[in-house]
């Protein structure tokens, strides 16, 4: 095939080949025409080239040319694309050319400069999912409510302030994401998508639910997080199927009383909730997992032993001064999170030595020992000694192996574990000396990890590569340092490295930006710089007692997100002791006042 390199490109416009060649390769829309699929993404694209558009009208070159055909190459048997990545370039207007491409039943177009998209959308009827997110939309055009077998919308990052009325024509849909955008309500027709499953509606400026939203029957998890709700409509507990409602960063004032039959997991941190109610608590008949950290609750009532399935609790930050001892006669809980609650009563050793610790210390103060349990049916016996609890593995995915002493963790513990969506790791009190390699095998989905009370002597980066982690607890270890590479954690909400080696405050936990609590008491830290530590914006909880710091700059009171701050047990003259027993506000105060005006 001849190839022409005149400089007039106009006069050479009806060469496709030639002008399509830098960005899309021929051999690319070739391919194409066999498969259906056309990936795109990143090639720096302002437009998508009207070849795409025209690629199962138009005759391909080769024929034109009139150049024989194997029976591998007969384009007139070629396949309608279904399937066409835009994703990554730098688009800014998408041509009523898409109706060309009515066989398409996946467009993404997520990562470009949309600012808005053409009224011919709603004729690619057989498209079933749709991805616009990290655009500049401002508005969908209603023909988009048209596309009956749609089942995954996705918006986040763009600029809407509210849906079409008709949204609830989409009866097929699935999965909706409209996070991170500027609606202030929904469309009272949201309560027809009776087939969605997966429904994120966070960081907007919700300041109400529609009780529309009972009609939703099949929703799984539902994230209206980073909102402006001060209620939740009883209507909720009609929803029978969900399982995970996030309502994180709100301004919720009570514990909702949600009766949902088959709520796992609620997330209520960071809201204005002052007290945990009876009538609110004996709802969650099926929860597993409880956040409630961030909070201004003063006191845990006794009827939190009505949680019988509770597995996991998260009190971190709050007022609570006294816990219940019959907190211990929860059955299944073995993680709950204390940080940054004025206690007293209950020993700071006690405390820092975790979850196990804590919950023997208030079982003494019980009466009554409850009955121990066996692990039943649903343990077995390995070669190893290892005893591996199915029943943890799937069903709150959860993967233990602690005090145990053990210096290496068996093999048969994470085959055992193939497979399934492991969320926690628990390898404490053991001699680990370093980090597992095969944690990895579960990157995709494990968001928890504890090593406390093992001899590291470094952090592996491999642990670095677990994106899903918010909680990382390496307490009790011999560790001095950490990987550069933590940043790259930005889902991590906390970690807790007390009683280890560090004798300056990790640099790396500067840059970790999402970080909420950071728990680095019993070491030996010798100074902090609040600079720096005011970037993390997210910051509650520090803990730095017990260090060498001989001096506290005065510029530490402008972390004003802090809600508690630890210094106790170093050797620094002032503060006074007496004002850092008066608690954070009192010192964070006296650190503002001696800032150099």
């Amino acid at each position: 095939m001849s190839r022409f390199k005149g400089g007039c490109k106009d006069s050479l416009a009806g060469f496709k080949v030639q002008t399509a060649e830098p960005t899309v390769p021929y051999g690319l829309l070739k391919a194409a025409r066999k498969s259906g699929q056309l990936n795109l993404s990143g090639r720096g694209l302002k437009e998508v080239p009207q070849n795409v558009f025209r690629l199962n009208i138009d005759t391909p070159e080769e024929a034109q040319q009139n150049v024989s055909f194997g029976a591998a190459d007969r384009w007139w048997e070629q396949t309608d694309l279904t399937k066409l990545l835009l994703s990554s370039n730098q688009i800014t207007l998408l041509s009523d050319d898409i109706r060309l491409l009515p066989g398409l039943t996946t467009l993404d177009l997520h990562d470009n400069q949309l600012s808005s998209l053409p009224s011919a959308l709603g004729e690619l009827q057989n498209l079933q999912q749709l991805r616009l997110s990290h655009n500049q939309l401002h508005s969908l055009p209603v023909e988009m409510c048209t596309l009956e077998n749609l089942r995954s919308l996705t918006l986040q990052q763009n600029l809407l302030e509210n849906l079409p009325e008709d949204l609830g024509q989409l009866v097929n849909l699935t999965e909706l994401d409209v996070s991170s955008n500027q609606l202030k309500s929904l469309p009272s027709s949201f309560g027809c998508l009776v087939s969605l499953q997966k429904v994120n509606l966070c960081h907007n400026q919700l300041s109400g639910l529609p009780d529309s939203l009972a009609r939703l029957t099949n929703v799984k998890l539902l994230d209206c997080s980073d909102n402006q709700l001060t209620e939740i409509p009883a209507s909720l507990s009609e929803m029978l199927a969900l399982e995970q409602l996030y309502l994180r960063h709100n301004k919720l004032r009570l514990l909702p009383k949600l009766p949902a039959p088959a709520l796992k997991e609620l997330y209520v941190g960071n809201n204005q909730i002052e007290q945990l109610q009876t009538e609110q608590l004996s709802c969650l008949s099926a929860i597993s997992l409880l956040e409630l950290r961030n909070n201004k609750i003063k006191i845990v009532p006794e009827e939190i032993t009505l949680l019988s399935t509770l597995t996991r609790l998260d009190l971190t930050n709050n007022d609570i001064t006294s816990l219940p001892a019959s907190l211990s006669l929860l059955p299944n809980l073995n993680v709950l999170l204390l940080e940054g609650n004025p206690l007293r009563g209950i020993r700071r050793d006690i405390l820092s030595k975790g979850t196990g610790e804590l919950l023997k210390y208030l079982r003494g103060r019980v009466k009554e020992e409850p009955e121990k349990t066996d692990g039943g049916d649903t343990a077995m016996m390995l070669p190893s000694q290892a005893r591996v609890n199915v029943h943890d593995i799937k069903t709150l995915k959860l993967l233990a192996y602690s005090d145990k002493q053990a210096g290496s963790i068996p093999e048969e513990l994470f085959d055992a574990a193939a497979d399934q969506s492991i969320a926690t790791v628990n390898f404490s009190k053991n001699q680990l000396t370093s980090v597992p390699p095969r944690l990895l095998e579960f990157q995709s989905s494990l968001s928890e990890i504890n090593l406390g009370f093992n001899r590291l002597i470094s952090c592996s980066p491999d642990i670095c590569k677990l994106l899903q982690l918010t909680h990382i607890d390496l307490r009790n270890n011999q560790l001095s340092d950490l990987p550069s590479e933590m940043q790259n954690l930005t889902k991590l909400r906390s970690i807790i490295l007390i009683y280890n080696r560090f004798k300056s405050f990790p640099d790396v936990l500067y840059e970790t930006l999402s970080l909420e609590t950071i728990l680095l008491a019993n070491n030996q830290v010798c100074e902090v710089d609040p600079s720096r530590l005011m970037k993390l914006t997210h910051l509650s909880t520090l803990d730095l007692a017990n260090n060498d710091l001989l001096n506290i700059p005065p510029e530490l009171g402008l972390c004003t997100t802090l809600r508690c701050l630890s210094l106790e047990g170093n050797p620094f003259r002032t503060p006074r002791a007496a004002i850092v027993a008066k608690g954070t506000d009192a010192l964070m105060e006296y650190l503002r006042s001696r800032i150099p005006t």
